[in-house]
Order: C-alpha cells, then structure tokens, then sequence
C-alpha cells in the first residue's frame, strides 16, 4: 500500500457495530465487565486503552512501518516516557541543535537521575563515534532539526548504532513520514510531536512513539500505561483526522517552503537562509537522500544586520505570517527560537550552536505563495 493509501486507510477498519466510515470519539473513562476481569470486549480502562486512540496509534504504526504506536498527551510526554528505559550510570548522546522543550528535559529534569548526556554534532561521525562506550544506551536525532536545519545522515548513523547494540531514535517531526521514513532507514524509535503537521490544524496538543520492535513496543507501552501521559480520545480523533490530510497538505507546505526560501534568499536584507531545498545548504545531498518527495516547509533566516531590533520589528509588521510559537499548521506562522522557543537553552549554548538574535524561523503554511512572499516583502521593507 503506498503512503497516500496508508494516511486514508493503513490500519484502520470501519467500526464494528454501526460501520462508522470514522472512528468514533469513545469519550468514556472505562468499560463494563461480565464478571471481574472479564470486560465485555479488549478495553477496561481509557489510560490503558482506548478504541479511539487504539485507531490513530495503528494509523501511526502504519505510516512510519513500525510494529507499534503509541500516542501521548504532547511531544515531550512521548520523550520523557523514551527516557524511562534508562537508569543512572546510562548515557545518552543528542544532536546538538535541539528542540528547547527536548533540550530543557535532558539536561534539567533528568540532570540528577545519574543519566549522563552528550551533545554532539552529528555529521562528525569520528568525533561521534569516540563517545560510544558500554555505557551509551541511546542515540537521540533530530532531523531536519529545530530551529537551524541541520541534517544527520539516519543510515549512516544507524549503522553505527548497530554496531554497538545501542537505540537509535529520531524526531521526525520537521520531516513527517510523507517525507522521511527513519525505522526505514535503521533507526528503533520514531518520536513525533503531533501537535505538528501530524494534527496540521493548530488545534490539538499531542505527541508519539512509533517503534520498530514490538517487544520494545510493549515494554513502552506498559510505561506510558504506568505513569498516564496518554492522550484523551477527543485529541486522539483529531490527529486521526489530520493524518488522513497529511499528504496533501506536506505536499502545498513544500512548494511554498521552496518558494519562499528563494525569495529570502535573493532578498538584500536576508544575510543567510536555511532550507534543506537550497542546493547551498550544507546538507543538501543528504536531504536529497533521505527526504524523498520534497524538502518541508519549514524556513529559518538571518538579517544583514545582524540585530534582534531587525528580526523584532520584521515580526511586529507580519499580516499574513502569525507570530506564534509552534509549526506545521495549515496557517502560516512566524517565530523568534532565541526569545520564543529556545529561550529556555542558555544564550551561551544557543549561539554556539548558531541560534542568534536575528535568527527567524517560519512555518510556511498552505496558503497562497504569492501573498505569502508579499507580505515578507512588506515587513522586510
């Protein structure tokens, strides 16, 4: 089945008692029992299980060709319920350029669990690989990454984690299974904040693990189940039906994403534009590569000028583009990481990894491009 199939229709079956085409929301807390520990069907408690969000979850195993997955209540409920496989003495070596929420998790709730983490380039793969020891248990990526996207190669990589029995899991959230298929590639674990282009509509909070192995599967199950960060069944239908749009919309974010990195590129107060699509970007062949069908539509720029004042005053004067932390919705949206969403990453540790004071990413949305670069053009002027 090919992937414009499987967001209608992978792992979904119409309801069993009235044929509903769409999954039902089952807003209920539990289930009525014949006899104790004897339910009338499979589900005896929403936390544990629930029909609705059993569907997106098979929807999800279904567009990343995973053997199970899981749906939690955001992005970071997904990664904290990861990092529970873990244990004080274990090591963990991240990309360096981070998500702040992913950032903000490993190195300050997790800062005294024993746990110790690195933060790498990942493209240096000697200087990655010297950090391997019988220690390292995981592998974390983030690629295309938030907010300078940078690329890692997931099968080279992969091949390296092989090597040495250790787990590899990838935010594919930037990318979405549309365009990047990690578990594919090599990698054990797909995490996604759904909140994203998964739900594309700016109106769920939502997060997910897609994982190759179904007894590592289980076992992230039965720890999602323990500590409750699941998602409800009213959110679990809107990111079933999200995906179901998924490949159409990605396909709009990507030709406006290209048009609009072209725009800044050639426009005489942008001093450096990052789009995976420039065949100036550094990692171009990789995204070639790996991101088959298209480039995204996430864009990040800087100023000739080189000021926050730029980058502020820019953002102050959008009409069409929104000032607004998150991205992949279908409207488009405008942020500043250093002020916004990285601003929990102290200023040191942000512009070493390059995310400066100028620096403005944009989720480019579904609407026409051409009012989109025009109303760059006006706030740029």
């Amino acid at each position: 089945m090919k992937f414009n199939t499987k967001a209608i229709h992978g792992g979904q079956h119409h309801e069993k008692v009235t044929g509903a085409v769409m999954p039902p929301v089952f807003q209920t807390s539990t289930f009525a029992q014949v006899s104790p520990g004897q339910p009338v069907g499979e589900y005896e408690y929403s936390r544990a299980a629930n029909p609705t969000r059993q569907a997106l979850e098979d929807a999800l195993a279904s567009i990343e060709n995973g053997a199970r997955g899981l749906a939690f209540a955001s992005g970071l409920a997904a990664t904290d319920c990861l990092l529970r496989l873990f244990k004080a003495g274990d090591e963990i070596i991240a990309m360096d350029d981070l998500y702040g929420g992913t950032y903000r998790l490993f190195t300050r709730l997790y800062k005294d669990s024993g746990i110790k983490f690195h933060f790498v380039d990942m493209n240096d793969l000697d200087g990655f690989q010297k950090l391997i020891n019988e220690n390292t248990k995981l592998v974390w990526v983030e690629t295309p990454t938030n907010p300078l996207m940078k690329l890692a190669d997931i099968a080279a990589i992969a091949q390296i984690t092989k090597k040495h029995n250790i787990l590899f899991a990838v935010d594919n959230t930037f990318a979405t299974p549309y365009l990047q298929k990690p578990l594919d590639l090599g990698a054990d674990i797909v995490m996604h904040s759904a909140t994203k282009y998964l739900g594309g509509h700016s109106d769920v909070i939502a997060g997910a693990l897609v994982i190759k192995d179904k007894t590592l599967g289980d076992d992230l199950h039965f720890k999602q189940f323990a500590t409750g960060g699941t998602l409800g069944p009213m959110d679990s239908f809107l990111v079933l039906r999200g995906i179901k749009t998924l490949h159409l919309r990605v396909q709009r974010h990507c030709e406006n994403g290209v048009k609009v990195a072209e725009f800044l590129q050639n426009h005489p107060k942008v001093e450096k534009v990052y789009y995976p699509g420039l065949e100036n970007h550094p990692f171009h062949e990789i995204a070639k590569k790996q991101m088959i069908g298209g480039f995204g539509g996430m864009v990040t720029f800087t100023f000739k000028s080189g000021t926050k004042q730029d980058a502020v005053s820019f953002l102050e004067k959008l009409k069409v583009f929104t000032l607004a932390e998150s991205l992949g919705g279908v409207e488009s949206l405008a942020n500043h990481p250093a002020l916004m969403t990285h601003a929990s990453i102290p200023e040191d540790k942000r512009k070493e990894v390059g995310i400066t004071d100028d620096l403005v990413r944009l989720s480019v949305g579904v609407e026409d491009a051409d009012d989109l670069i025009e109303d760059l053009k006006q706030a740029l002027a």
